[in-house]
């Protein structure tokens, strides 16, 4: 399909191109590092960001979370995650 904005420069204000759902670990940051994240089911959401800081977030179903986390902690997450990049 052809696409009239294939050349347009990307930037956080841009939509997003791609997305992936998130699997929470531990020991692993995720593989791309989002622009945002979908919440698909609430719950809780644990972000650790670039300093290391994991903070719990209390969420639900159709928030959009302006946060570029490094990681999604698998302890106390509950919450169903899509990445948006």
């Amino acid at each position: 399909m052809p696409d009239p904005f294939d050349t347009d420069y990307v930037n956080l204000t841009s939509p997003a191109v791609a997305h992936y759902a998130i699997v929470p670990s531990d020991g692993a940051d995720l593989p791309v590092r989002p622009r945002a994240i979908y919440v698909n089911a609430g719950g809780t959401a644990v972000l650790q960001d670039n300093d290391g800081a994991a903070i719990s977030y209390e969420v639900t179903a159709g928030t959009v979370l302006s946060i570029r986390p490094l990681r999604v902690l698998a302890a106390g997450t509950t919450a169903q995650l899509i990445a948006w990049y």
